[in-house]
């Protein structure tokens, strides 16, 4: 039997460095599992659209389709933008909607290679305050998980770790640094952007990070991120098979 197609859905942005990022960590996904068709589309902004890609999916004769929201919080975008495009797609399409990125341990990974990669080493963490600096949300529900996920990170090993905002929730990227530093033990505070390619609101964590003794870079292609993209493939085709088990 076919694979369903695995078709990721990005935002999208007018930076062209937020495109050709998401289309580096799809390939990267793509080659964990060759033979299987990965297609990117984008709400916004860039190209190609997911309707237009839901159209030549049909075309081609494809039937089943796991859609992906590549997104690291379950907020506006996953619960009510993507479901609505994905309804409107071809009635012979089969579609199912997997589940978004986070929380997962593999973006605490993911965010841990950064800060390693822009110098810090495991040695470094018991004297380092880490500002996890997210995109931000009104959704009280995206709000929490990132301060869960910030939770998950001190647990690792670091002296501290704040939540901070890009946008629309506060504390600011800023703010948030001035605080770890105030934080008992911290001797240096790293900025780690917690999304996953470059745009408008990552340039605004960066702006915020000059008071910050290190950067490091947004997600991007990791590894661990390639690989949760498989995994929530495999989680939604999983499902689906459980479903005509139960049928049966």
């Amino acid at each position: 039997m076919n694979r369903p197609v695995l078709l990721v859905i990005a935002h999208g942005s007018r930076d062209p460095r937020h495109a050709a990022t998401v289309q580096a960590l799809v390939r990267r996904a793509g080659a964990l599992r060759p033979g299987l068709r990965v297609e990117t589309a984008f709400l916004d902004f860039n190209l190609p659209s997911v309707p237009g890609v839901l159209d030549r999916l049909a075309a081609d004769g494809v039937r089943d389709v796991v859609a992906l929201p590549l997104l690291l919080t379950r907020a506006f975008h996953a619960k009510a933008d993507i479901p609505a495009v994905l309804r409107q797609a071809p009635p012979s399409l089969s579609i199912r909607q997997a589940e978004v990125l986070g929380p997962s341990p593999l973006l605490i990974a993911a965010v841990e290679r950064r800060l390693y990669e822009a110098g810090l080493t495991p040695g470094d963490k018991s004297a380092t305050g880490v500002v996890l600096a997210s995109a931000g949300s009104t959704d009280p529900e995206a709000i929490a998980v990132i301060a869960e996920t910030a939770r998950e990170l001190r647990r690792t090993g670091w002296c501290s770790v704040r939540p901070a905002f890009a946008s629309a929730s506060l504390p600011r990227t800023e703010e948030a640094v001035r605080l770890v530093r105030t934080d008992p033990g911290v001797r240096r505070v790293a900025v780690a952007p917690y999304v996953i390619a470059p745009g408008r609101l990552p340039d605004r964590i960066a702006a915020g990070a000059a008071e910050a003794d290190v950067l490091a870079d947004v997600l991007g292609p990791s590894p661990e991120l390639a690989a949760l993209l498989v995994e929530r493939y495999d989680g939604a085709t999983a499902r689906a098979t459980d479903r005509v088990a139960a049928a049966v």
